[in-house]
């Protein structure tokens, strides 16, 4: 196995678009590492990109929020300010994993894993979150839900790498949540995750975004959920309406953690809860 440390991702791109056989980024390494050490998948070129110039930062400006590649979940959990504007999606961050996890998992880690019940991944989709791809061909930003295509699969092409994430501004009246059913209090995958974020008019919802994970083989953003609360203040006929959205959204498989009937019903109950808590939060922040 070839090992190399670059200093850019100009240079990362370059070791990974020449590179012959299975290549893996190594950034915090909770994903690789285990798949290594398990001999699931052994690669054949690691390229570590934690000592490359400001993928290890948090950068604020007038249009949100910068997280470099290598930004572990403490680190987000520790930032007061990101944690202020976007509390849900610092939450699914923080729901990865052990203590010693947390030090070392990274949001890109998380999506560009492809798992269908990443915690992170539901949490950027809703917040609208994009990410800079950086490749052969030059530097692109895309959306969060155009990366997985499904199970352990992205859309990244070779020599590409995601090098930041950014997560917009929050305005007043905004606010998300983010929520998981687990069989196990702590440490275990989601048997479905719902992540929610809403702006709101007063006491009325004027936008919303909704996506489910664990339900389907990438995350899902549920349209007709949001329409479903847009203009109401979630009132009891809305919560319905909205969880029987969530639930018609899902296309789950029978495993050992759950079944299709028990996820597409916990899917609508953790859309009630979230939209909740969003909503809440929004309010708070007016």
């Amino acid at each position: 196995m070839q090992y190399h440390c670059p200093d850019s991702f100009k240079d990362a791109v370059a070791l990974a678009a020449e590179a012959q056989g299975v290549t893996r980024f190594l950034a915090g390494g909770t994903d690789v590492l285990v798949q290594l050490r398990s001999d699931i998948v052994t690669p054949d070129v690691l390229i570590d990109i934690k000592k490359i110039e400001g993928a290890d930062e948090i950068r604020q400006d007038e249009n949100g929020w910068t997280i470099g590649a290598a930004v572990c979940g403490a680190r987000m959990n520790e930032h007061s300010a990101l944690k202020a504007q976007w509390p849900g999606l610092v939450e699914a961050m923080d729901l990865i994993g052990s203590t010693q996890i947390q030090g070392r998992a990274t949001l890109v880690g998380n999506l560009c894993n492809g798992s269908p019940a990443a915690d992170s991944v539901p949490a950027m989709i809703a917040a609208g979150v994009r990410v800079t791809v950086v490749g052969p061909e030059g530097e692109r930003q895309i959306a969060v839900e155009d990366i997985p295509t499904g199970p352990g699969k992205t859309s990244l092409k070779k020599g590409e790498i995601v090098s930041h994430v950014h997560i917009p501004t929050r305005r007043a009246g905004g606010g998300d949540a983010y929520l998981r059913f687990i069989p196990r209090t702590e440490m275990d995958i989601a048997v479905v995750g719902c992540g929610i974020n809403l702006q709101l008019d007063g006491d009325v919802i004027s936008d919303a975004r909704i996506c489910l994970g664990a339900v389907a083989p990438t995350a899902v953003l549920v349209a007709d959920g949001a329409s479903a609360i847009v203009g109401t203040s979630l009132d009891d006929g809305t919560m319905d309406a909205l969880a029987a959205a969530a639930s018609a959204a899902c296309n789950p498989i029978d495993d050992k953690r759950g079944t299709i009937a028990f996820r597409t019903h916990v899917a609508g109950v953790l859309a009630r809860r979230s939209a909740r808590i969003a909503y809440d939060r929004a309010r708070a922040s007016q």
